[in-house]
C-alpha cells in the first residue's frame, strides 16, 4: 500500500476522536503498481544494405543501438538486400551489429516490409521505419501493396531517405512519391531528427 497517497485520497473520511487525535478510515486504499518490465512501444528498423547504402547503413546501425537503450522501446533491426536478415540479437552492441551487417547485393524493400509485418503485435504501438534509397529491384506493385498492408494494420510508418557521407539525401524521388501516395510519409532525416520523430510518436 502507498500510505501517503492513501491518506491524501481519503482525507474526506478523517474524524477527530474523543481524545483529540485524527483518525482516517481508508475507503479507497492506493497501492503501488509493479513497474512494467516490458517495453511500451515496438520499433522495427527495416534497413537497406544493398551496395549503394554503405554510409546510411552505418548510421542506421548506430542509431538502432542507441534507441535499443530506451526502456520504453523494443527495438528490432532488419537488414535487407535481396534477402532479409534479422539482426535484433545484436542491436544492443553497435560494434557487433556493424560486424554482422553485410553490405551488397540488390534491393527488395517489399521483402523487408513483409518480414516487419510479421513482427507486429500491437499495431497502434508499433513504429516501422524503412531506411533506403528506394531503388526497388523487385516489381513496384509488390512494394506498394506491402506499404498499404502495413498502413491498414494501424501501425506508424515512415520512410527515411538514404544519406551520403556528407549527410545529403540520395534516393529515388519517383518511387518515394508513390510510397507517399500509398500512405507512407518519406523524409530525409538525420539520426537526431529520426530520434525526435520517434520521441513525438511514443509520448
Amino acid at each position: 500500500m502507498d500510505l501517503p497517497r492513501t491518506l491524501r485520497a481519503n482525507l474526506a473520511t478523517a474524524r477527530r476522536t474523543a481524545d483529540g487525535t485524527v483518525q482516517v478510515i481508508p475507503q479507497k486504499p492506493v497501492f503501488r503498481s509493479r513497474a512494467r518490465r516490458s517495453a511500451d512501444w515496438r520499433l522495427i528498423l527495416v534497413t537497406d544494405v544493398s551496395g549503394s547504402m554503405e554510409a546510411s547503413t552505418i548510421w542506421s546501425a548506430l542509431t538502432a543501438s542507441v534507441l535499443a537503450g530506451v526502456p520504453t522501446l523494443s527495438t528490432h533491426f532488419l537488414a535487407f538486400s535481396t534477402e532479409v536478415v534479422d539482426l535484433t540479437g545484436h542491436v544492443h552492441d553497435p560494434l557487433s551489429l556493424l560486424l554482422e551487417v553485410s553490405v551488397g547485393g540488390g534491393t527488395h524493400i517489399a521483402a523487408g516490409l513483409r518480414h516487419a509485418r510479421g513482427l507486429i503485435e500491437v499495431p497502434s504501438r508499433t513504429l516501422v521505419v524503412v531506411i533506403s534509397d528506394f531503388e526497388e529491384g523487385a516489381p513496384l506493385a509488390g512494394l506498394l501493396a506491402e506499404v498499404r498492408a502495413l498502413v491498414t494494420t494501424g501501425c506508424h510508418v515512415l520512410g527515411c531517405a538514404s544519406l551520403d557521407d556528407a549527410g545529403r539525401p540520395r534516393y529515388s524521388t519517383g518511387v518515394a512519391g508513390q510510397l507517399v501516395a500509398a500512405g507512407m510519409p518519406v523524409a530525409a532525416l538525420s539520426p537526431l531528427e529520426l530520434a525526435r520523430w520517434i520521441g513525438e510518436k511514443t509520448v
